[in-house]
């Protein structure tokens, strides 16, 4: 049985605080994604995935909470949890520039890989009292904002008992992923004190790797990764999205062909019986010590990719064009 874990980065933007949008409206537009009347956040993704039996995992950022203290956590994390999804820690320390009291003494980088171990382990334990403080069960996984962990991460994350990471994908490794794994490795594996379960993904060209993620898959391909995880019995194929990532890249238009994508794949997924859906505190503690196996992504398609390539530009023109009405 493959596991489905269907992983939602869940944030405000640092970048609409920068331009003067105040936090009701970023958590509106960020989380909620509601646009031109529609909702199509987080609790539409939760719709969708309990209309096919699945679940989410939340990875909230709690670090505006320095900017605009915590209570705006309570109402997000009450939501998720009361819906039988999992709430786990994100951070983008891009928010510490505008920290009115900075943990670490003003020190500022765009990743939690840019700070000290020491710094980490502040940041990433001070990030898991505000998540758990807003009613969050015990935070047992981590994703880094923008991937941009490094192994310092990892012994910060299992210096505060967090179990599980989920921060590496290939596609980011030297390029702002800086945890020394293998760019192949498929399946979860311990790694300096934690279980590095990472992004999955599709071999889109030789050579090549596309992470699964709603916004830069097309629909077929995400469906062949997913089957293809399911026929070679992988332990859990790991899908990303992001709470606002159903809007045009301005937050201001639902983008009806993510929207489509995010749906076929969850009406896949309820539809093949050697996968369900899960979320990290469903996994066995022991999944990187099972025997090795031979794992492999889909092969490459030039039809799939042409397909997906032709689709995208598609969707950029149809929702991304200010002029063209949603």
């Amino acid at each position: 049985m493959t596991a489905l874990l269907i992983t939602v980065d869940t944030e405000l933007s640092s970048s609409l605080h920068q331009r003067g949008v105040g936090l009701d409206d970023n958590v509106r537009r960020s989380i909620w994604a509601e646009a031109q009347g529609r909702p199509c956040g987080i609790g539409w993704q939760m719709d969708v995935l309990d209309r096919h039996g699945l679940k989410g995992v939340f990875f909230l950022d709690p670090l505006p909470a320095l900017v605009h203290g915590a209570a705006f956590l309570k109402p997000i994390v009450g939501a998720i949890v009361g819906r039988g999804h999992e709430v786990q820690m994100h951070i983008h320390t891009e928010w510490l520039a505008a920290a009115k009291d900075s943990p670490v003494g003003g020190r500022q980088g765009r990743n939690i890989g840019d700070f000290t171990l020491d710094d980490q382990i502040i940041l990433l334990g001070l990030a898991k009292a505000l998540l758990e403080d807003a009613g969050a069960p015990p935070i047992t996984a981590f994703r880094a904002g923008n991937f941009g962990a490094n192994d310092d991460t990892l012994r910060a994350l299992a210096a505060i008992g967090v179990t599980w990471d989920s921060s590496v994908n290939p596609a980011y490794l030297g390029h702002g992923c800086d945890i020394t794994v293998d760019a192949a490795q498929i399946g979860a594996v311990r790694h300096l004190g934690v279980i590095e379960l990472p992004v999955s993904g599709i071999a889109d060209r030789p050579g090549g790797f596309r992470p699964a993620q709603i916004c830069a898959m097309s629909a077929a391909e995400m469906q062949a990764g997913l089957r293809h995880a399911a026929r070679e019995g992988h332990d859990a194929f790991v899908v990303v999205t992001h709470s606002f990532e159903m809007l045009s890249r301005d937050r201001m238009r639902p983008n009806g062909a993510v929207i489509a994508r995010f749906e076929q794949l969850c009406r896949a997924a309820s539809r093949l019986p050697q996968v369900r859906g899960a979320g990290f505190n469903d996994l066995p503690l022991d999944l990187p010590d099972r025997p090795a196996r031979a794992l492999s992504r889909v092969a490459p398609s030039r039809l799939r990719t042409s397909l997906r390539m032709a689709e995208q530009a598609w969707a950029t023109w149809r929702y991304e064009h200010r002029l063209i009405p949603a």
